[in-house]
């Protein structure tokens, strides 16, 4: 088998992952096959040879192709809601297609997507509903990651009352269960909760503040935070949930927390000035 032929089964692997954000951020079936088409050219035509993360680094291609076709539609403005409606309003829509626009995405959300700027639409989709970090977006949008976090924040603002993809309520379930055992200093609970190479990371304000800068792995993840988030409670950091430590009502240390399949992932300790400032905080009920 060619090297070719190898990028090409990866790259099929990964196809129904690729045509789900390229959907989300045209709101069109059909331009996101064509969005994921354009993208396979341009990895064929490049190879992968150097490539550490194939999907992160697959997924970045489409976002970059889907952000162009935004801006040209933008700048055409053109009307984008007839072929952007879910995929369930299309007469002849095949069931496995609708699946990709309506099993996280609804009408409202998607009416309200296609009033924000192409560059808000791409950092709030990547980030919210794929759990991209802002680190990988900002190049894409050619932000520094503090601006792509402000435009998710800003498109996060504008969609708030739409309708919202179930995915953050069991985010807040997960995160909620996580503060929990924490605060008990349940270390299985919190095991079962981890990723098994999840890793917590500190910005240097944090460490400075006795936090560890980097801890990997689900058992090491989980004894640092045992028993440690008595006096952090749950909020939404931009729009997803996570924690935050607060003295005397202002906020020193926020948890953000990256929950993929029911497991935390990745924990970020933000305690700069600067970075939480930019955030959006808002309390949730505990349960």
């Amino acid at each position: 088998m060619s090297g070719n032929d190898v990028l090409a089964a990866q790259f099929e692997e990964h196809r129904h992952r690729l045509t789900a954000v390229a959907s989300r951020l045209l709101g069109s079936r059909a331009e996101a096959e064509d969005a994921v088409q354009e993208a396979w050219l341009r990895v064929s035509r490049a190879g992968s040879d150097e490539v550490a993360d194939l999907g992160g680094w697959l997924t970045t291609v489409v976002a970059r192709v889907a952000l162009n076709q935004l801006r040209a539609r933008a700048n055409r403005r053109e009307d984008p809601y007839d072929d952007a409606l879910p995929a369930r309003l299309h007469a002849n829509a095949d069931p496995a297609q609708e699946a990709v626009l309506t099993d996280s995405v609804g009408l409202a959300l998607l009416v309200v997507l296609d009033q924000l700027a192409p560059a808000e639409r791409l950092a709030f989709v990547l980030h919210d509903l794929f759990d991209v970090p802002f680190d990988e977006i900002a190049p894409i949008v050619d932000r520094s990651p503090a601006a792509a976090r402000q435009l998710a924040s800003r498109a996060r603002r504008r969609v708030r009352g739409a309708e919202l993809p179930d995915a953050t309520e069991r985010r807040r379930e997960v995160v909620a269960a996580f503060l929990d055992a924490s605060r008990d200093g349940d270390f299985s609970a919190l095991l079962e909760l981890l990723h098994p190479e999840a890793v917590l990371r500190s910005d240097a304000v944090a460490a400075r503040m006795g936090a560890a800068a980097e801890v990997r792995g689900a058992a090491g993840v989980a004894r640092f935070l045992s028993g440690r988030a008595r006096a952090a409670r749950l909020v939404l950091v931009d729009g997803v949930p996570g924690a935050v430590w607060s003295l005397r009502g202002t906020p020193q240390v926020v948890f953000a927390f990256t929950v993929e399949d029911g497991v935390v992932t990745a924990i970020d300790l933000l305690a700069a000035p600067g970075t939480l400032s930019g955030l959006d905080l808002h309390p949730l009920r505990q349960r």
